[in-house]
């Protein structure tokens, strides 16, 4: 019988709610909900566009700093709402530049986000943040640390850009230019935050990233998958899959349970087929479970050739009893995938010597306050 998941959503309108009793917090609102709250306000159309500027173009972090505004409006917003989503808890900083982040909400709740700076082969700069979309998770992956701490609630759009943002503010001059949707939590099972959060972070009046350096991993919820396809959205999806049999892949990840790979396969394969973008396998590898020869026909034998690429992911250590693959085998694993005509890298690790790995800087804050 299959485990029993709890996969929660939210609509548009109850988004908000879910951040609990205090202010609401004005990232959440786009546009068109803007020009309403203002004009309850008594204030013109264009105040919104002003306001939204402001908060997603400009990253202004409190009213204050809104100095095209009549002081009067900066007063009724800051009655109304607040300008930004979450307090920085505590940061570490890795020897690779690799920064990350704890962040507690208006609740209390406190989530994760790293930035990872990189340069491309060209010599560009590059930031790329990997953002939170639930606080704590219901997948209950074996191997990830998130998994073990359950589910809380899900994000609002505001929570989850603000994340891209408080880097933004830190160095306006190197902005973040590519977003992953892979912290904690399961970004489908929050779609509507989710998808809102990408149209936030893409909107020209705003940070105005490209859908093309967005990034959306699934554990595999096929229903959504299939529902994203038809968003007409230019993002990569990501598929975390980590094992190429069912029997491996339900010991690992309970979601399979739900939706076996004879399920999953098909929807991804329709998803590329209709967006015409090639999608991710992230593949962790944990030594003697899932990196050996045969696992690695196994994968060549399920993944299409065409519009497939596989993110060969070092474990990173958690309380799980795992262990990494050692660097000779995971290069063999890769080669062989390669030799069977698959498209196939290594993800250069980063952040190791912070605890950069999802969940694991909140475990460690808590296991401090708790020894404290």
């Amino acid at each position: 019988m299959s485990q029993s998941l709890p996969i929660l959503d939210t609509t548009p309108a109850g988004i908000i709610a879910s951040a609990g009793s205090a202010l609401p917090c004005a990232l959440d609102l786009d546009q068109p909900a803007l020009r309403a709250a203002l004009a309850e306000l008594g204030e013109p159309a264009y105040r919104a566009r002003q306001v939204y500027r402001a908060l997603h173009g400009r990253l202004v972090s409190s009213w204050e700093a809104c100095t095209d505004l009549p002081a009067r409006l900066r007063t009724a917003l800051g009655e109304r709402y607040r300008a930004v989503a979450a307090d920085l808890v505590v940061q570490a900083l890795s020897r690779d530049g690799t920064r990350k982040r704890l962040l507690r909400l208006a609740d209390g709740q406190e989530i994760e986000t790293v930035a990872i700076p990189a340069t491309s082969p060209e010599g560009a700069r590059r930031l790329s943040v990997c953002v939170s979309t639930q606080a704590g998770c219901a997948m209950a992956c074996t191997f990830c640390a998130t998994g073990r701490m359950g589910l809380a609630r899900n994000l609002t759009p505001g929570e989850i850009v603000d994340q891209v943002y408080g880097f933004g503010r830190d160095d306006p001059e190197n902005r973040p230019t590519h977003v992953v949707f892979m912290g904690m939590g399961e970004p489908l099972a929050n779609y509507a935050a989710t998808v809102a959060a990408v149209r936030l972070l893409t909107d020209p009046d705003g940070l105005h990233l490209s859908q093309r350096r967005i990034t959306v991993s699934t554990s595999g919820l096929v229903p959504r998958i299939r529902r994203l396809a038809d968003e007409k959205l230019d993002i990569t999806l990501a598929i975390s899959l980590h094992a190429p049999t069912d029997a491996l892949r339900s010991e690992l990840m309970p979601i399979n349970q739900r939706y076996p790979l004879a399920e999953l396969m098909p929807a991804v394969v329709d998803y590329a087929r209709q967006t015409g973008r090639r999608v991710s396998y992230e593949y962790v590898l944990l030594r003697d479970v899932n990196d050996g020869p045969r696992e690695a026909d196994q994968l060549a034998r399920l993944l299409p050739r065409h519009l497939s690429h596989v993110n060969l992911i070092p474990y990173n250590a958690t309380d799980a009893d795992f262990a990494a693959t050692a660097p000779e085998r995971a290069r063999a694993f890769r080669d062989r995938l390669a030799e069977a005509g698959i498209s196939a890298t290594i993800r250069a690790s980063r952040g190791r010597d912070i605890a950069a790995a999802c969940g694991q800087l909140k475990a460690e804050n808590r296991r401090r306050g708790a020894n404290s």
